[in-house]
C-alpha cells in the first residue's frame, strides 16, 4: 500500500466524486449535483491530481465506483476510468459503491440500502474486519420489503433506499436495532481507502475490464401504458 499513487472516482448515485491517494494521504473533492457527472467528474479529477501535485502519468491505478447505482451514472464513471487508465497504462481497481457507502461509517454494523426505482433497492450488509467492511452474504436487488439481516445487533442504516422506504423496511426487520442516518452517499475517498488495500494484494483489472455492475439488467418498467 505504502507508495501507491491512486485516483478514485464515483459517480453511482446523486453524489459525484473524486479522490487522490498518495501514500495514505487523501485529496478529495464532492458535489452532490445530480445529472451533472459528465461535466463535474474531469475538474474534479484535475483539482484533486493539482492538490496532490501528482501528474496522471505517475498514477498507479485507476479505482471507481463500478456500482450498484445508477445506470447513466455508472457508464459516466466506468467510462471514465477506463479513459484515464488506457491513456496512462495502468490497472483499475472496481469497488462495490455498497461497500464504499458502508466504509464511511465507523460501525461495526451496517446495512447499506440505495434507491433502485420501480419500487426496489439494492442492499446488502457489511461487518467490519480491521480496516475494511466486509460483505455479508451478496449484494441484492430486491422489493425493500424483503431486506433481511443475517444475525440481531445493532446495526447503522444508510442510503437512499432509507430514504425513501424507512417506514417500509423498519416494517420488516422487528427485532432488530437500528440507527438511522439520512443522506449519505458513496464518496470517492472511500473507494481509494478500499482500493489501496486492493492494489497491496495485487487485486488489479486491465482497462478493458472496466465494466459497470448494474445487478439489474431491466433498465426501464415493462408495466403496460394506460391508454
Amino acid at each position: 500500500m505504502m507508495g501507491a499513487k491512486l485516483l478514485a472516482i464515483d459517480t453511482a448515485t446523486e453524489a459525484c466524486s473524486a479522490a487522490l491517494w498518495v501514500d495514505g494521504k487523501v485529496f478529495a473533492q464532492h458535489a452532490q449535483l445530480p445529472n451533472r457527472h459528465s461535466e463535474l467528474l474531469l475538474p474534479m479529477i484535475d483539482e484533486v491530481l493539482e492538490r496532490g501535485d501528482i501528474a496522471r502519468g505517475q498514477l498507479d491505478a485507476v479505482a471507481w465506483g463500478r456500482g450498484p447505482g445508477a445506470f447513466t451514472g455508472l457508464r459516466v464513471g466506468a467510462a471514465m476510468a477506463q479513459g484515464v487508465a488506457f491513456g496512462c497504462d495502468i490497472p483499475v481497481i472496481p469497488v462495490s459503491s455498497l461497500q464504499a457507502l458502508a466504509q464511511r461509517h465507523e460501525a461495526s454494523q451496517v446495512l447499506v440500502a440505495v434507491d433502485a426505482r420501480m419500487e426496489q433497492v439494492y442492499w446488502a450488509c457489511y461487518q467490519r474486519e480491521g480496516d475494511q467492511m466486509t460483505v455479508l452474504g451478496d449484494e441484492r436487488l430486491t422489493s425493500p420489503r424483503d431486506i433481511v439481516v443475517p444475525h440481531g445487533g445493532r446495526w447503522l442504516a444508510v442510503g437512499s433506499g432509507w430514504d425513501r422506504y424507512l417506514a417500509e423496511i423498519q416494517a420488516v426487520l422487528s427485532g432488530v436495532t437500528i440507527r438511522y442516518i439520512p443522506d449519505c452517499y458513496p464518496h470517492a475517498e472511500q473507494i481509494a481507502q478500499i482500493a489501496a488495500l486492493a492494489y497491496a494484494r495485487g487485486d488489479l483489472l486491465p482497462a478493458e475490464r472496466a465494466q459497470p455492475s448494474y445487478i439489474r439488467n431491466q433498465v426501464v418498467s415493462t408495466r403496460p401504458r394506460m391508454p
